[in-house]
């Protein structure tokens, strides 16, 4: 399957409430359209996840990431700006996305995307996508297609067909958190 036809086929999947699995700048992810609460509690489900702990989600631009966080400190632009590796940022004043996204002190995990095909996908379905590791809570994270489980496979509205053949190590991402004073806290390397 061509990618254009493979983006088009995951957007038309979100847009109508289902969900997807998808391959990211770090692992394998379940994918729905972080607007969409119903969608949302879908992937809860899937993952067998409780929902206080909340989800991270992908966009494809700076721009884009202005539209699902109040006021994005300047700290946290230099670290966008600095990093290498793919870094979810936790920020405080979550908005435009699905209440059972949003963790309950107001922030979000959010990441901009650079791989090609996500970032693709992201900038074709013109809102923020939910990434969370393709298992189930608790489990080995997948880092590849071959790893994710068939309850996973099975439980999803669509499974895209890019980089499934690819068989090569995955971190997930770093995670750092930024106070409301523009404090950095690294959660994860």
């Amino acid at each position: 399957m061509k990618q254009e036809d493979d983006i088009k086929k995951a957007v038309e999947v979100m847009r109508n409430g289902g969900v997807i699995l998808y391959p990211t700048d770090t692992v394998w992810g379940i994918g729905c359209d972080a607007t969409n609460e119903e969608a949302v509690a879908k992937v809860y489900k899937i993952k067998r996840r409780d929902d206080s702990k909340a989800l991270v989600c992908l966009v494809d631009s700076d721009n884009r990431l202005q539209r699902y966080v109040r006021n994005v400190p300047e700290v946290a632009w230099q670290l966008i700006d600095a990093v290498v590796k793919p870094t979810t940022l936790i920020l405080d004043g979550a908005v435009n996305l699905a209440p059972n996204l949003i963790a309950e002190d107001g922030s979000i995990g959010i990441r901009i995307t650079k791989e090609p095909f996500s970032q693709e996908l992201c900038y074709r379905f013109q809102k923020a996508i939910v990434s969370t590791s393709a298992n189930i809570s608790g489990e080995p994270t997948a880092q590849n297609y071959g790893d994710i489980s068939e309850e996973i496979l099975s439980a999803v509205d669509y499974v895209c067909f890019a980089r499934r053949q690819e068989h090569k190590p995955h971190q997930p991402s770093t995670i750092i958190k930024i106070g409301k004073g523009g404090e950095v806290n690294v959660i994860r390397k």
